[in-house]
């Protein structure tokens, strides 16, 4: 995961340097290979970024609610 992860990193850098190179040059097509970079940038390499760096961790850790002790319904309480 750690490979294909920076594989896509590298993928996106390179569109991103391509399109402003080619802008550049006057040719006026760069902007689409800077957004296709952009665009794997957010939508694919974040989201796996993400999962990959939260499976198998307990997010209980994080949350400000107390999940050990559920509050209790008041029918119950009476």
């Amino acid at each position: 995961m750690k490979t294909l992860l920076k594989l896509i990193f590298v993928l996106a850098i390179a569109l991103i340097v391509y399109g402003y190179y080619i802008n550049n040059a006057a040719s006026g097509t760069g902007e689409k290979f800077i957004g296709s970079g952009v665009l794997i940038f957010a939508f694919v390499l974040m989201p796996l970024f993400i999962y990959h760096r939260y499976k198998d961790k307990d997010l209980r850790n994080y949350s400000f609610k107390d999940f050990s002790n559920p509050p209790k319904k008041k029918e119950e309480q009476d």
